[in-house]
């Protein structure tokens, strides 16, 4: 093990190197790659690396980059892909095809607010506009997790027990291009850990068709399965962590991340780089002597009920921080939270960091103050209005 300085995305595309080298005597390792901000870095890193089996397919849209994990997928394959933004919403299509044919392919999200207005800066909007089409998501907090996510998402992917897309998602230039010390394993280490590619329905010498037409029959019974899946990804999952831990001597965090909960009154939940944010201020808080704790979600599809229903329990009051917004309704965390929490809990929305606004301990700070000073929850915030 060796440390490194990486920015996210260059330890994305290290992860995905390795992975793909670790299945050279497999069917090797194919991606499709279009550059967009933030994500760019990662696809130029890929690309200048040296991978004994296997090509990086320069192509002219990020509709035909998931094209081409597609077809590399089906036909065996060890695949992987970024993007952001308006590419995934371009790459959208794909995503729901590769989704529905249960291939194993790795996508890394820099998350970047959709347009127009253009901008640039983070928001997990993007992400979550696929969170209903059968892809795993994770919502990264630091370049490490990065790294260590993308090595595991092939792993659970390539489970015969899962078979579909998994969403690593960092967010854009908050970590994508900001540079971290990364603890980075051998290939040996990476052998070890990731089997050589298996796709059941894989494409062989006899010809035949993906994603035909079929009846109402068939769909209904592809999508219990696709379905069932899903729900049992979190227990494939929890093996996985088990074994990263066992082969590189480092923890790998499950699905969420709780912060001070064991008696915590009051909670801050949220995704992404906003839980280390909301760390510091739970600290800052304890010392004043205040029941509050935090707890990040990292995994969002599936979205562990029974452990979010768990760490829960007994909170009276809930801050669901949104970096997003379901325009018309409100934050998609809160609004997947609020029938997970305990009947009587105050669980209010707060609008926070869109299109990449800072978010400051300050502003949690205000969040919470707001929070205690309430009888009932009303409609969710916007941080600027408070």
């Amino acid at each position: 093990m060796k440390g490194e300085l990486l920015s996210a995305n260059h330890a994305a595309a290290l992860a995905a190197t390795l992975a793909a080298r670790a299945n050279r005597f497999g069917r090797g390792f194919c991606s499709g790659v279009y550059p967009i901000t933030p994500s760019t870095e990662c696809m130029e890193f890929l690309c200048n690396q040296t991978i004994e089996k296997g090509k990086v397919v320069r192509v002219e849209s990020e509709h035909s980059a998931m094209g081409v994990c597609i077809g590399a997928a089906a036909a065996g394959a060890r695949s992987f892909t970024a993007t952001a933004s308006n590419g995934l919403a371009y790459m959208a299509e794909n995503c729901v095809a590769a989704a529905s044919l249960r291939l194993p392919i790795v996508l890394t999200v820099a998350n970047r607010t959709l347009g127009p207005p253009w901008n640039i800066w983070a928001d997990h909007g993007d992400a979550l506009m696929l969170r209903d089409l059968g892809l795993i998501q994770f919502y990264c907090a630091d370049n490490q997790e990065v790294f260590d996510t993308v090595l595991a998402a092939f792993r659970l992917a390539e489970d015969p027990r899962v078979l579909m897309p998994v969403m690593v998602c960092m967010e854009g230039f908050i970590l994508s291009h900001t540079v971290a010390q990364t603890d980075v394993p051998s290939q040996e280490e990476v052998d070890a850990f990731l089997p050589p590619t298996r796709v059941p329905q894989q494409l062989g010498t006899t010809p035949h068709s993906l994603g035909q037409i079929e009846l109402p029959r068939q769909t209904e019974a592809h999508r219990k399965q696709h379905h069932e899946a899903m729900r049992g990804a979190q227990a494939v999952l929890d093996e996985v962590c088990a074994e990263f831990e066992r082969t590189f001597q480092r923890e790998l965090p499950g699905a969420v991340v709780p912060y001070s909960m064991e008696d915590a009154e009051t909670v801050i939940v949220s995704l992404g780089t906003m839980g280390l944010t909301a760390e510091r201020v739970v600290n800052r808080l304890r010392e004043r002597g205040q029941k509050v704790g935090a707890l990040r979600v990292r995994l969002f599809r599936p979205l562990p009920v029974q452990e979010l229903r768990r760490q829960l329990a007994g909170k009276r009051r809930l801050a669901v921080l949104d970096r997003d917004l379901s325009v018309g309704l409100g934050g998609i965390l809160w609004c997947e939270l609020r029938g997970i929490a305990d009947p009587g809990a105050l669980v209010q929305n707060y609008l926070t960091g869109l299109g990449g606004g800072d978010v400051c301990p300050e502003h949690l700070e205000r969040i919470l103050e707001d929070l205690c000073s309430r009888s009932e929850a009303g409609d969710p915030v916007f941080l600027e209005d408070l």
